[in-house]
């Protein structure tokens, strides 16, 4: 079975790569060319897709880093829920969400599932 800790921390690690051919790797390394990312603000479909989401979020936030939440990743079949906070390395969090990542049989990132539990003012 995929090591389900592992791949939440490599995607974490995907949204926190500012590089983008780095980013790229990363992508194309740990996520099905079929993947789809969904939060209630973006749908994403394949591999382009969600990069350009991930660097669109890059730019928004420049400067802040993803961190996997207090509770660690609950993890049983091919599911993973987490919560991550977004905020600067030494200070507030900014956006708190909550994701249930889908691994394919050959331990990729298949489907990621996204809510936002905490979202600045406009």
């Amino acid at each position: 079975m995929t090591n389900l800790q592992q791949l939440a921390e490599q995607y974490l690690a995907t949204w926190n790569e500012t590089d983008a051919p780095a980013r790229r790797k990363l992508i194309d390394t740990y996520w099905a060319a079929d993947a789809r990312y969904t939060d209630p603000l973006v749908e994403a479909a394949g591999r382009d897709a969600i990069d350009a989401t991930i660097g669109a979020v890059q730019g928004q936030f420049p400067g802040l880093v993803f961190t996997l939440g207090a509770g660690g990743v609950d993890a049983h079949h091919q599911l993973a829920r987490f919560t991550w906070d977004l905020g600067a390395a030494d200070g507030e969090t900014l956006v708190i969400g909550f994701d249930v990542l889908v691994a394919t049989e050959d331990g990729l990132i298949g489907a990621v599932h996204g809510f936002l539990d905490k979202v600045p003012a406009a």
